[in-house]
């Protein structure tokens, strides 16, 4: 099974680390959080991983090579300019089976084999791995009625949301929605892919799961995996 890693970007949340590092090579322990990553999938049956890769990429293919070390196979797909988050899949060739694709910056738990097996379940175009997620608004929140006047107060609202964890399962069919050498972002082909009447599945994951997009993220993750190693990588 194949997977495509969006490795490409040049995670300006985390500068100044991001200056001199990909932020797929940024430490949790004494690995890389892509290392844990290609652990994780090789485990759930990968044996081809391409890397999309534009930022500082002559670092990540220093560090991951051919991917021999981890009994994987690894490529590299360039990006000239920009392309998004889902516009680089484009460039990549024999994506002819279903395929994992998935963030470089992801810590989780996620079992990625029951991921797959609900995607075959379900006879989906594509799969998204969902968390629920609650935003607190520490302020009191007005709500207004179109005429500037007020129609309700709450008081330090708890809002539930819904959010993507970075990681899908894509049937090839849904490459005949992305552009060669267009930007195009994840929304966005959702969108096209339910507009052209596609069926687009949700698989809900309440374990860990957390993007290292910020500092104080990327601090907590640190701290988590050492206390929860196992529960990321049980073969260590």
């Amino acid at each position: 099974m194949k997977a495509v890693v969006l490795a490409g970007g040049r995670g300006t949340r985390l500068a100044p680390y991001t200056h001199i590092l990909p932020k797929p090579l940024m430490p949790i322990g004494e690995m890389p959080i892509l290392e844990v990553l290609l652990r994780q999938m090789k485990r759930a049956g990968v044996e081809d991983v391409i890397l999309t890769v534009g930022h500082l990429a002559t670092l990540l293919r220093s560090y991951f090579g051919d991917g021999n070390q981890w009994n994987l196979h690894i490529t590299y797909s360039y990006e000239d300019i920009p392309l998004g988050t889902a516009g680089p899949i484009a460039l990549i060739e024999d994506l002819n089976d279903t395929f994992l694709v998935t963030n470089g910056d992801v810590l989780t738990t996620l079992d990625m084999k029951q991921l797959l097996a609900f995607h075959k379940q379900k006879g989906a175009a594509a799969t998204i791995a969902v968390h629920r997620r609650q935003v607190k608004i520490d302020l009191g929140v007005i709500q207004w009625d179109g005429d500037d006047c007020v129609s309700g107060y709450i008081e330090k609202p708890t809002y539930d949301y819904t959010v993507s964890m970075g990681i899908y399962v894509f049937e090839p069919r849904v490459l005949a929605h992305i552009a060669v050498g267009q930007y195009l972002d994840f929304p966005d082909l959702v969108l096209k892919l339910i507009a052209a009447g596609e069926k687009v599945t949700g698989y809900i994951f309440d374990g860990y799961w957390k993007d290292l997009g910020r500092p104080d993220d990327y601090e907590q993750a640190n701290q988590d995996f050492a206390q929860m190693r196992l529960e990321f990588l049980p073969e260590a």
